[in-house]
């Protein structure tokens, strides 16, 4: 019984990233023959967005591994069910750090386009 389901997960998991990718490709040729509205473009131009995107998704990955290190580190010390809690503070460190960030980025924005504004 395990056997069918880690198949079912594998060949979710295959389904899924083909689809991911075909979905991907679609998108892009419809930006690039312009079939797409401009308020849709920018969801898949690369920039600012994205870079801060992944921000995000690095700093909660990385704070999910160092949870699941420490409590392997720690085994002794650690309860395994603590490391569930590690995990979430860990993860949720991740995103404070990620909205320290982000509001800083956008505080300097706002401040070069104001200053870009005057210029003009």
């Amino acid at each position: 019984m395990q056997d069918v389901f880690e198949m079912a997960i594998v060949f979710t998991a295959i389904v899924s990233v083909i689809k991911i990718i075909a979905d991907w490709r679609l998108r892009t040729r419809l930006i690039d023959k312009g079939l797409v509205d401009e308020k849709v473009k920018f969801l898949y131009e690369d920039g600012l967005g994205r870079a801060m995107s992944n921000l995000k998704w690095g700093l909660v990955l990385v704070g999910i591994g160092l949870a699941a290190l420490l409590g392997q580190m720690f085994e002794y010390y650690i309860e395994p069910e603590s490391v569930i809690g590690l995990i979430f503070i860990f993860a949720g460190l991740g995103f404070l750090i990620y909205y320290a960030v982000a509001s800083k980025q956008i505080k300097q924005d706002r401040r070069n386009a104001s200053v870009s504004t005057q210029a003009q």
